[in-house]
């Protein structure tokens, strides 16, 4: 799990047409749509923190979680500059280890797809469920079995942003369920190109596998939604949110 350290810089110009306000509000969606008031957050592979710093504005006590110092730092450099003291901690989700409880915990943008194991899923969840206090949310999404397999499967796509040109070679091995993504960046400099490889791998997790570890570690599954929705996930749902309580 040491993606993103290769173009942690670029990072924000590659994901800008992410509407990362939406994400924010449909958390705030989730947290009215099951009465809860949260006041310590704890964001999950919060990469360079573009969900965790708009989370603090709106007045949330909230930390960020990476396994990524480069996209820390990063996070740690715009939550400064837009006047917000956000403790941000560099550790695997996997194997967390904070003092402190939380409220409520997220993780946004398929950071779950990143734990490849079950046995790590599972103690991932653990982890979750220790750290938050009783009647704690958690909130997380996967992009889907479906879209993992079947969309972005073994295809490959090109496409060029503000002069950063990029390949994503994907390979889908049905065995072990996983994706393996190989994205090559071109970045300018001066006449020439630097180029950047970055190999990242991805489980495709169905919604009963996600379900049962969750349910194993304690937590009552409330909702299993289709993106950005309140209707229930169905099976060619790209990105599926999962809604559980301790």
């Amino acid at each position: 799990m040491t993606q993103y350290e290769g173009f942690s810089n670029i990072y924000d110009i590659l994901m800008d047409d992410v509407d990362y306000e939406k994400w924010v509000s449909y958390v705030r969606d989730i947290f009215r749509y099951i009465n809860v008031q949260p006041k310590g957050v704890l964001d999950l592979a919060c990469g360079t923190g573009n969900i965790t710093i708009p989370m603090a504005k709106l007045g949330y006590d909230i930390w960020g979680i990476d396994i990524s110092e480069q996209m820390l730092s990063v996070a740690e450099n715009k939550s400064r500059e837009q006047g917000k003291k956000i403790k941000f901690i560099k550790q695997d989700i996997r194997n967390l280890n904070l003092t402190g409880s939380f409220d409520a915990i997220i993780c946004a943008c398929d950071g779950i797809n990143y734990v490849l194991e079950e046995d790590e899923l599972l103690s991932t969840f653990q982890r979750a469920y220790q750290l938050l206090n009783c009647g704690g949310i958690f909130i997380f999404d996967i992009s889907s079995y479906y879209k993992l397999s079947r969309i972005i499967g073994n295809n490959t796509f090109v496409e060029e942003k503000d002069g950063i040109f990029y390949s994503w070679e994907n390979e889908f091995d049905a065995a072990s369920s996983t994706v393996t993504m190989v994205l090559n960046f071109f970045i300018p400099e001066g006449k020439l190109y630097n180029r950047i490889e970055e190999v990242h791998v991805q489980r495709a997790y169905k919604n009963k596998e996600v379900c049962d570890n969750l349910s194993k570690c304690g937590f009552n599954v409330l909702e299993v939604l289709d993106e950005f929705t309140f209707f229930k996930a169905h099976e060619e749902s790209e990105r599926v949110f999962f809604i559980s309580k301790k």
